[in-house]
């Protein structure tokens, strides 16, 4: 693994029952339960995709938890960012994660990436049908980073000259974010947790340096369509429909675009004057949630994503030793098809492109 950069892999913690998904989905669902039901929607359309290697696994199991880490490691990973969900001091999916801080195994290097949206039928695609509320508030605030500073005293806890590293999902949705970042930083400071280095993720509110809002640094998140030419907002621009002679077929629900073309895109987004680490995808089709308005992109392969992988590792310059953070969306998102770990069709080849274009750099 090189020394210059570590490369976080976005880590999935939904693969495990629990009580609400019982109730909201029926008896035993995980994501497993919409991967395995994905099919195919055009001629050459990859799904459903399979786990190889690590099969339907459940996060409960500590044996499996070691062997993703283990995984990760071989191939050049530095740590993974688990999706943390707090709902007004009210936690969901966390059973994995918490098993693996009161465990101290797997012994991996990890961070956290507050995803403060809504809990909502989005796992099918209603969007609008909330199950769980996101509020926000300074006692919540304080109450949060009380929480957090066990998870932050941890020695895996990846940091910034010795400062914890934490990330938000949307801090647009925060009725004063500069009121937040000001709480947790005072608070940490009385804990005595010290700096923290806060990064807001660059998805829906772009173009802001983070620093005005009271961050440290900003982290792309990939895909982001928003800087594709061809998509059209609100017309929802069909771009692969006449290559695979869809024009009138139900595919005009789904968004499709061409992975090469995506990644050529990506590859000229225009450069920042504020910090921002940079993020690839291997790939991206959450048809596997979405019965309708699905965004597939299209024909992924471990060379193209290398390609894209290798260009950003050699344009990303640090902003300092230790500020030298590269995100891989994700390590195990199979119903958003986007993951490292090794699916029937690949294997382990998205994986070993990581790897040589993680040690081009070394």
């Amino acid at each position: 693994m090189t020394d210059a950069l570590r490369a976080i892999a976005i880590y999935l913690p939904q693969f495990h029952p629990i009580q609400e998904n019982d109730e909201w989905w029926g008896k035993g669902f995980t994501e497993w339960t919409n991967v395995a039901k994905a099919k195919p929607r055009f001629p050459g359309h990859y799904q459903p995709q399979l786990p190889a290697d690590l099969g339907f696994y459940d996060l409960r199991l500590p044996e499996i938890r070691q062997q993703q880490a283990d995984m990760a490691r071989q191939y050049g990973i530095h740590g993974f960012c688990y999706y943390h969900y707090w709902f007004n001091s009210r936690r969901i999916l966390e059973r994995p994660f918490e098993e693996v801080l009161a465990s101290g195994s797997p012994d991996f290097p990890f961070c956290l990436c507050w995803a403060n949206e809504n809990w909502t039928k989005r796992w099918d695609g209603r969007e609008t049908d909330v199950l769980l509320k996101q509020e926000y508030s300074e006692q919540d605030d304080l109450d949060h980073i009380r929480y957090l500073a066990k998870v932050f005293a941890d020695p895996r806890y990846i940091r910034v000259d010795g400062k914890p590293v934490f990330i938000i999902y949307r801090t647009e949705l925060f009725p004063d974010i500069q009121r937040t970042t000001d709480t947790w930083r005072e608070e940490a400071h009385r804990l005595g947790i010290g700096e923290l280095y806060l990064v807001r993720v660059e998805r829906f509110a772009r173009s802001i340096n983070p620093i005005q809002l009271g961050f440290d640094a900003a982290m792309e998140f990939q895909p982001d369509l928003a800087t594709y030419p061809n998509r059209v907002l609100g017309g929802r621009k069909r771009y692969l429909l006449d290559k695979l002679g869809l024009q009138s077929s139900p595919y005009q629900r789904d968004e499709i675009y061409l992975y090469e073309d995506y990644i050529n895109k990506a590859m000229d987004k225009a450069k920042v004057d504020y910090k921002r680490f940079p993020c690839v995808t291997p790939a991206w089709d959450n048809s596997a949630r979405r019965k309708e308005n699905a965004l597939i992109i299209h024909d992924s392969t471990p060379a193209l994503y290398e390609r894209w992988l290798k260009h950003t590792i050699d344009t990303f310059v640090p902003y300092s030793k230790e500020e030298n953070l590269i995100f891989i969306n994700a390590w195990n998102e199979w119903a958003e098809g986007n993951h490292l770990e090794p699916c029937r069709k690949w294997d382990r080849q998205y994986l070993e492109a990581t790897a040589r274009a993680l040690a081009s750099k070394a």
